[in-house]
């Protein structure tokens, strides 16, 4: 039987994953049989969950379609600012937005929770624990690691492009539209936990002599017990993250 074929297209920053050669045209790919589209977008170097549409000869279309020969396809990105409704489901939504973040993010990580963003990180942990834990959490998981976000087992990742971790906090917030969820100061940047008020009471002896003399407000994590009280560290971190268009 003759080989079949289809011409694929990918548009916006999917192209970062593609040879220079292939990028920004339409790329004629032959087959065997009936992959799934899904098959035919990876086997190019195109992570699936870095996927928002696909639409094959003018129609939407999910991860497991059949190719049968001659079919265009067009591969999109994440829309940042578009609401397709339905037909951009190629995967369950989440309730919420949760992180689990890999090894070499984790000044990401603490962006991200200062922000008041839950975002489970763990320099030790390996690629089949942040699997599980995406999985079992419905976490989203970030990381630059190509060949992570191409395992099967994973159904909610996102790559993260940018380098400098500030860029890389702009990108997320951009990418799952999150700038209005904002919620400063109410994670522990060391653990991840939820901060509450704390009496001066039940941080004497926690905190420096002088802080604890000059400070009426603190608050505490509940998890770790980490203490916090207002400081220029707080307009310092404003100062840099308003650089990059961040506000809060």
């Amino acid at each position: 039987m003759a080989a079949r074929r289809c011409e694929f297209r990918f548009y916006g920053e999917l192209n970062d994953f593609l040879p220079p050669r292939l990028r920004r045209s339409g790329i004629a790919l032959e087959f065997d049989g009936a992959p799934s589209v899904k098959d035919r977008i990876e086997s190019l170097g195109v992570p699936h969950t870095e996927v928002d549409l696909i639409v094959v000869d003018g129609e939407p279309v999910t991860f497991d379609h059949r190719l049968a020969g001659d079919e265009r396809v067009a591969v999109y990105p994440t829309f940042q600012s578009l609401d397709l409704g339905d037909i951009r489901r190629l995967r369950p939504r989440l309730p919420e937005t949760r992180f689990v973040l890999d090894v070499h993010l984790g000044r990401l990580a603490r962006y991200l929770r200062l922000l008041g963003f839950d975002s489970s990180y763990d320099d030790a942990r390996s690629d089949d624990d942040l699997l599980r834990l995406s999985r079992n959490e419905n976490r989203v998981l970030l990381t630059r690691d190509v060949g992570l976000l191409e395992r099967a087992a994973l159904v909610h990742g996102g790559y993260v492009h940018e380098t400098d971790p500030r860029r890389q906090l702009r990108e997320v917030l951009d990418r799952f539209r999150l700038q209005e969820r904002i919620d400063p100061l109410t994670r522990c940047a060391r653990c991840n936990g939820l901060i509450g008020p704390a009496t001066p009471a039940a941080v004497r002896g926690r905190v420096p002599g002088g802080v604890w003399r000059e400070q009426h407000r603190f608050s505490r994590c509940h998890d770790c017990g980490q203490v916090y009280w207002p400081g220029g560290h707080v307009d310092r971190l404003r100062a840099r993250l308003a650089e990059f268009g961040i506000w809060f």
